[in-house]
């Protein structure tokens, strides 16, 4: 006999279903990556190998909580990117990245609240030593990278991130087998981390920079919009990825995608069933 659901039972938008998963997939990525660098930074526990690959399993977990419902995007670059090239629905885009923004910012409080006292008692003024502890910077505070080379960089590292994720999303291209592809992008992730990690800290996610900023903001980080040369500095892991994640899409269709055949029985439209793992629900 089935089990029944100890909720009420009328029946949602669609819509509202994704952006629940969009939520609470997002939530998971932020409780993972920035608990991490909270544990490393504050708590002198792990060192640059345990952030990478804790961001990295944080990306794994966080698309597979959210990828039946809504195709575990979790990251507004991917979402903008797929709307572009891959047919997802414009009209999704907005509540996706609301959704997905809400959830690193829930995210971020409870880091914030359970490194309450580590942080404060590491960094009482909640200064530039802690604020990478949520948000980035270039450099990651300390070297002498500016605001335009952490754009430049968030620009690369995000077309990494799509160009790579569009090859292993497609059908007609080689894509791991059964429900692995999660975990194949959370290695990604990994590898950006260890490659691409010096010039701005990675974030290579709008979402996953800027709900923990103003997380952070409203909870005693008064510099939190600002590097630390004092300019403004929010807005460049924000439009950085959307940018990337666009030319990565765009780079893969050039370079791979135009080039694969598509599969017996099937014209322009592609293949009668989804992948197991699909970032375009």
């Amino acid at each position: 006999m089935a089990r029944r659901s100890p909720f009420p039972s009328w029946r949602l938008p669609p819509i509202a279903g994704e952006m629940s998963a969009e939520f609470a997939g997002t939530m998971i990525l932020i409780l993972f990556g920035a608990g991490v660098v909270a544990q490393v930074v504050a708590g002198g526990l792990g060192g640059h190998d345990s952030i990478a690959w804790a961001w990295g399993i944080g990306v794994t977990l966080g698309v597979y909580v959210s990828a039946r419902l809504s195709g575990g995007h979790i990251n507004p670059a991917v979402t903008v990117a797929l709307a572009v090239f891959q047919g997802f629905p414009w009209r999704k885009v907005a509540p996706y990245i609301l959704a997905q923004t809400a959830g690193a910012f829930v995210g971020a409080l409870l880091v914030r609240w359970n490194y309450s006292e580590v942080l404060a008692g590491f960094d009482p003024g909640h200064t530039l030593k802690t604020q990478f502890v949520f948000s980035t910077l270039p450099g990651n505070g300390t070297l002498p990278v500016g605001l335009w080379g952490g754009f430049r960089d968030q620009i690369i590292g995000t077309a990494i991130l799509l160009f790579v994720i569009l090859a292993l999303t497609d059908l007609r291209n080689l894509p791991p087998l059964a429900n692995l592809t999660p975990v194949v992008i959370g290695l990604l992730v990994v590898a950006i981390g260890m490659a691409w990690g010096t010039d701005a800290g990675y974030a290579i996610n709008p979402a996953r920079d800027f709900g923990p900023r103003l997380a952070q903001y409203l909870t005693g980080y008064g510099g939190a919009w600002r590097d630390q040369y004092g300019g403004l500095y929010f807005w460049v892991p924000i439009v950085g990825p959307l940018l990337g994640g666009i030319i990565g899409a765009a780079l893969y269709l050039l370079l791979i995608g135009r080039h694969l055949p598509q599969p017996a029985g099937r014209g322009a439209e592609g293949t009668d069933r989804k992948p197991e793992y699909d970032v375009s629900p």
